[in-house]
């Protein structure tokens, strides 16, 4: 009978440290610390993990403001925008209506347009639709079909808005 003893297993083995890449060479060093010790060999004070994350908040808050200065240049001077209900007639499906929408601005642009019914009080169904590209200071129509009136044709109001 074979001893028990003789066969037992091996002591388990600590587990390895933790480890992360130095920051300038790449080579692993323990979580606690910044630089191998060839890139920091007179053990100068490392860069706090605060500094490091402050950097990068500080780099993205100012990608934000600069692509929102960016988007406002770009918008600006487009509309404002009116609009009107030229015709409503019946067609199959729904409504089909023109509208006439004019850029008051300085830049061309497109619009978006809610249509409603001006006899529920701003209660109930709307269409939204995007006009085409308006050159600045001009006028241009467009017409399109409508489910949301039913078929019957009645008076209809439309604000545009810049956007």
């Amino acid at each position: 009978m074979p001893d028990s003893a003789s066969h037992a297993a091996p002591a388990p083995s600590a587990p390895p440290e933790a480890t992360h890449p130095c920051v300038r060479c790449g080579a692993r060093v323990p979580l606690d610390v910044s630089l191998c010790e060839s890139c920091n060999p007179l053990g100068l004070s490392q860069p706090a993990t605060s500094q490091a994350h402050g950097t990068v908040f500080v780099a993205i808050a100012l990608a934000v403001a600069g692509l929102a200065v960016a988007g406002r240049l770009a918008l600006a001077g487009i509309g404002p925008f009116t609009g009107q209900v030229s015709t409503v007639e019946g067609a199959p499906g729904g409504l089909a209506i023109t509208l006439t929408v004019k850029n008051e601005g300085s830049k061309a642009g497109s619009t978006t347009c809610r249509v409603t019914d001006p006899a529920k009080n701003g209660v109930g169904p709307a269409a939204v639709l995007l006009s085409p590209r308006i050159d600045a200071g001009q006028t241009r129509s467009f017409s399109t079909t409508v489910e949301q009136f039913g078929a019957a044709p009645r008076p209809l109001a439309v604000q545009c808005e810049a956007p």
